[in-house]
């Protein structure tokens, strides 16, 4: 410990090149989500109210989580706009939406349990949009309880005109591996796609 602390600069352990640094780093990056916040942080955000400028954003979320999209609901992604969940990929308003109609026929109805607009800190940006949620889902709509509960964080990211340019659903706020991750994460995301592509068949395609 004292042969650290007199050590010279570039044998230090926080130094900017040192091998150690980098591997702090590492573990840093791959333990917050997409918030850029950690999975602990994001769950103790504080929930506020939304400015007027989100709630079209919001009335849309509550639309595609209830399971109940309507010919409006995707009107607030960006042309090039992203969807990102653990099983989905999809860019583009018709992509999505062909997302959410297809998850509508697995399970077809959904019961927004909380939805929390969060208080988000630096360094998030104030055109992310954070929310915590709890959706129930039943695959058989008059049960009596739902087939699963997902609590999840969505990362809501917007442009000048407040339209979506990504939308990250991380199911109990934790990180998603994309192919940044290396091989296996690259094997992952390309799951994704192809899963998208498959359910945009199954649902008629874009329109």
């Amino acid at each position: 410990m004292i042969r650290t602390c007199l050590a010279r600069p570039s044998q230090r352990l926080f130094f900017t090149n040192s091998t150690p640094n980098k591997v702090l780093l590492a573990a840093m990056s791959s333990s917050v989500n997409a918030s850029g916040l950690t999975t602990e942080q994001t769950k103790g955000l504080k929930e506020r109210q939304p400015e007027a400028y989100e709630k079209d954003i919001i009335k849309a979320l509550h639309e595609m989580y209830s399971c109940k999209p309507t010919a409006t609901t995707f009107n607030i992604y960006a042309q090039d706009g992203i969807f990102h969940d653990p099983i989905g990929h999809a860019q583009g308003p018709d992509l999505i939406r062909d997302q959410f109609v297809g998850l509508a026929k697995i399970l077809p109805r959904g019961d927004i349990q909380r939805f929390r607009v969060l208080e988000a800190p630096p360094p998030v940006p104030k055109t992310t949009l954070l929310i915590d949620q709890d959706i129930g889902y039943f695959r058989d709509p008059k049960a009596d309880s739902p087939t699963k509960v997902v609590n999840s964080l969505l990362t809501i990211e917007t442009n000048a005109e407040h339209k979506v340019t990504r939308h990250t659903e991380e199911w109990n706020h934790k990180k998603e591996t994309t192919s940044d991750d290396g091989f296996l994460g690259m094997l992952n995301e390309q799951r994704k796609k192809l899963t998208a592509s498959v359910t945009g068949a199954f649902v008629g395609g874009s329109k």
